[in-house]
This record gives structure tokens, sequence and C-alpha cells, in this order.
């Protein structure tokens, strides 16, 4: 409602009221006093309105400024922790290479202490193994050599008589009386 439109209401009841009589009058001017009153009112509230909400635009706009502060704040350190995500996506995959390397380099290192552990191995079972046959055929010759003896000792009995063997024990003792024992202990 227009203010002067109210005005002129009161105005005319006014003169309204200076016309009828004292009770009638009397309702008339409380009529214009709440009239008076109401306008009033309006335009102070009208005031105190656009004061209040002067004050609130202010603080809204003031939370806005703020909430924008924070949000560039809280982008920033997104930002900062996608930043950092990002690189140690980078690193990660850098320590699982160079892990890799570490690892490759260790079995090559590996298969090669193991290669000349089994190089190693093998010559030390050659060795032993040749050692062993060495003793296993100088056992052998013994055993062979022993035997022949033996057999040999078996044919001279059976194939000397008494006879020869008396012959074969003179002819070693005049061996001894003359000195040659070196030479018949070496053929005997």
């Amino acid at each position: 409602m227009r203010p002067w439109l109210a005005a002129f209401g009161i105005l005319l009841l006014a003169d309204a009221a200076r016309a009828a009589d004292d009770t009638t009058r009397f309702w008339f001017e409380a009529l214009n006093l709440l009239l008076l009153l109401g306008v009033l009112l309006w335009f102070a509230r009208r005031h105190f309105v656009n004061a209040y909400l002067a004050a609130r635009r202010e603080q809204i706009q003031q939370s806005i400024a703020s909430s924008e502060q924070l949000l560039a704040e809280a982008e920033a350190r997104l930002a900062e922790w996608q930043a950092r995500a990002d690189g140690l996506e980078a690193e990660v995959e850098e320590i699982k290479q160079s892990t890799r390397r570490a690892a490759e380099k260790q079995r090559e290192a590996i298969l090669h202490e193991a290669a000349l552990g089994a190089e190693r191995s093998r010559a030390e079972t050659e060795a032993v193994t040749q050692r062993e046959w060495f003793r296993a055929r100088e056992a052998l010759r013994r055993e062979i050599a022993d035997e022949v003896i033996t057999r040999a000792g078996e044919l001279l009995r059976e194939q000397t008589s008494r006879a020869d063997r008396a012959r074969l024990a003179d002819e070693f003792i005049a061996r001894l009386e003359a000195g040659e024992t070196g030479a018949a202990e070496t053929r005997v």
C-alpha cells in the first residue's frame, strides 16, 4: 500500500469524524489513531526492516566471503595432496623397479655362486674319485701280488723237491757269507 494513499484515507476519516456525533466521533478518532499508528509503524518497520536486512545482507556476504576463502584453501590443500599422491604413485613404481633390479642382481649372484659351488663340488668329487681309484688300484695290485706270491710259493713247493730246496738254501747261505745279502734279498 502506498503511503500517500493511507494518509489521504486518514484525512477523509478525520473529516467524517468531525461531522458525526461524539460516540461516533470517538470511534472515528480511535480508528484515526490506529491508522496513524499503523502508518507510523509501517514506516518505522520499513526503516528497521531495511536496517535489519542490510545487516543480514552484510553478514551473509561476510559468510560467503569466508566460505569462498575456506573453499579456496581446501582446493589448494586438495591440489597439494593430489600432487603428493601422484608423486607417491611414481615413487612406488620406482621402488618396485629398483627392487626388481636388485632381486635380479641377487638372483644372478646366487646363480653364479651356485655354479661356482657346483664346479668346486665336481672338482672335489673328481679328485676324491681319482684318489679312491688309485687306492683301489694299489689295493688290487697288492692283493694280486700277494696272491701271485702265494701261488708262486705253492707252485715252488709243489714243483721243487727236497734236494732242490736244500741246494737253494746252501746257495743262499753261501751268498750271505760272500756278502751278497743285499743282492740276494733283492732277488727273493
